[in-house]
């Protein structure tokens, strides 16, 4: 709900005198997140393999934990609330929200979003259930904690490419100067290293007014070179004020690391993320921008190999997608196709020899259609190709150099026939960086637009420390730890995957103990959900 329209905020705030705000709830602080709260995960959330403190390539050390900001309320309401400015600089003055005299957004009844709106991550509940755990609503904010004339912004884009990076970029300067009245904001250069290594350049709504319809990042970005001295003593010597880090986990942990630096030293600075992911394997959201156009763009390499399969005798196309450790583009590409004979997945191991492996299934399908079409994700196989991982190696932001399944898998088919005397038209089609690297859709533009709007009110309204996203279909501010702890996964136990199963008609590829250990753990989680939790005093 919102609170005030913009007559209200006139009536209220008559003044522009900066006043000491009242309608932030006192946090009640507890030494872990993480114990405290096992009992809310989200059950689709998995935890990482290894806790790292690498961020995108960093080596800095990792962050000390901030204390969890919990209100707890009644029928167990637990709101996980975001660090604040005024938490260590308790004296700040605040002001009247420039929207409120902003001629756009006189025809909005209702604009300003009440101080008490939360956003449940739960949204099923159960009959005298837990209410479970809510993060602070998005929105503008009726008193702001800086003056126009006073911030100077600047964005970073981090780690790998992305559709709707510059459309993010755009919104976030829109934001800024049309609703904000800011004039004063940088574009840091080439990742993290270009606080302290690179160039700047001025960011103006002129000069971006057209980077939505170009793919990539006009700033450009790099893995590695988080040093958070170095980046934090730039932020201090440019006089910057708010900062606005555009990134995945990896870079989401960096700007954390960066505003417990910029807390320890007692700065007004607000540190703000944009999660970002091809992958959309960032926990707690419903998604991350770009998924929607990387899963269109997947279609056309999908609907080529359908053709050249189709095309030839025994014909095979074989398309590779990304999805290091989550196959949620190889998931829903398969399923919005509807021409995948088979979809293999990190989450879902798989088998080549003997009854009910791929290897069958294949000669089963070109006997039955005289075609098929496989699409694989990155990250699947690995276990059956770990003997050759230890020589890949590492990334600069830590992640283990994948083998390529695909390469590796379309090999292994052509032998397999090959020693069989059957004669197969096997097409590989890799198109990882022509996905990452279009535009985004019309759907991610809105997407990137409501996320960029967001983020720059949370900041403007004096909120720090946290990251924006979409949770059950509203706009919230999340505690970077919550979203770089784990690791969304497709469950292969729920609809979805069923769906797909239904749909290309392939084998699970899973062993009986398989099933019932997934749906163990999903049972497990779906109890801590439910208000069950093993800590009594959470």
């Amino acid at each position: 709900m919102a609170s005030s329209s913009r007559t209200d905020a006139a009536a209220t705030d008559p003044d522009p005198t900066p006043t000491r705000p009242t309608d932030t709830p006192a946090p009640i602080a507890v030494p872990s997140p993480r114990s405290l709260l096992h009992h809310l995960l989200d059950r689709r959330d998995t935890p990482r393999g290894t806790a790292s403190p690498v961020m995108d390539g960093t080596a800095a050390a990792p962050a000390a934990k901030a204390e969890a900001k919990l209100v707890a309320g009644e029928a167990g309401y637990v709101l996980e609330d975001v660090p604040h400015v005024s938490d260590y600089l308790p004296d700040l003055p605040t002001y009247p929200n420039p929207l409120q005299d902003n001629p756009a957004y006189s025809v909005v009844k209702q604009y300003f979003v009440d101080p008490d709106d939360t956003v449940c991550q739960k949204i099923v509940v159960h009959k005298g259930g837990s209410r479970g755990n809510h993060f602070r609503r998005a929105g503008p904010r009726q008193r702001v904690y800086f003056e126009s004339d006073e911030v100077h912004a600047c964005i970073v884009t981090c780690g790998g490419l992305c559709p709707g990076l510059n459309t993010v970029i755009r919104e976030i300067v829109c934001g800024l100067s049309d609703m904000y009245g800011v004039s004063k904001i940088l574009g840091i250069q080439g990742g993290y290293r270009g606080f302290y290594a690179r160039n700047t350049i001025n960011l103006t709504p002129k000069n971006v007014n057209d980077i939505h319809k170009r793919g990539g990042t006009i700033l450009g970005s790099s893995r590695g070179g988080h040093d958070t001295t170095k980046i934090v003593d730039s932020i201090q010597y440019r006089g910057i004020n708010q900062v606005y880090v555009i990134g995945g986990d990896g870079s989401q942990r960096g700007a954390g690391v960066i505003f417990e630096e910029v807390r320890r030293r007692g700065l007004k600075v607000a540190v703000a993320g944009i999660p970002k992911t091809i992958d959309n394997d960032i926990p707690v959201i419903d998604k991350s921008f770009g998924f929607d156009s990387a899963v269109e763009e997947a279609q056309r390499a999908i609907n080529a190999a359908h053709v050249e399969a189709g095309s030839a005798e025994n014909g095979i196309g074989l398309v590779k997608l990304m999805g290091r450790y989550s196959g949620f583009i190889a998931h829903y590409a398969t399923l919005a196709s509807r021409d995948v004979d088979c979809c293999l997945i990190p989450e879902s191991p798989f088998y080549l020899e003997g009854e009910g492996g791929l290897f069958k299934f294949i000669e089963k399908r070109l006997k039955e259609n005289g075609h098929m079409v496989i699409v694989v994700a990155e990250g699947a196989g690995q276990k059956l190709i770990a003997e050759n991982m230890k020589e890949m190696g590492q990334d600069a932001s830590g992640n283990a150099l994948l083998l390529d399944v695909g390469l590796w898998l379309s090999q292994k088919i052509n032998e397999h026939f090959k020693k069989n005397k059957t004669t197969i038209n096997l097409k590989y089609i890799d198109p990882t960086y022509m996905i990452r690297a279009i535009p985004s859709n019309a759907s991610d533009n809105v997407y990137c637009t409501l996320l960029a709007h967001s983020v720059v009110h949370g900041a403007m309204a004096g909120y720090t420390g946290f990251t924006v996203g979409q949770v059950n279909g509203r706009h919230c501010y999340i505690p970077f730890y919550k979203i770089t702890e784990k690791q969304n996964k497709v469950s292969i136990t729920d609809r979805m995957w069923a769906r797909l199963l239904s749909s290309t008609n392939q084998p699970s590829f899973l062993s009986k103990q398989d099933v019932e250990d997934a749906k163990a753990e999903d049972e497990r989680a779906a109890k801590l959900l439910d208000g069950s939790p093993s800590n009594s005093k959470a």
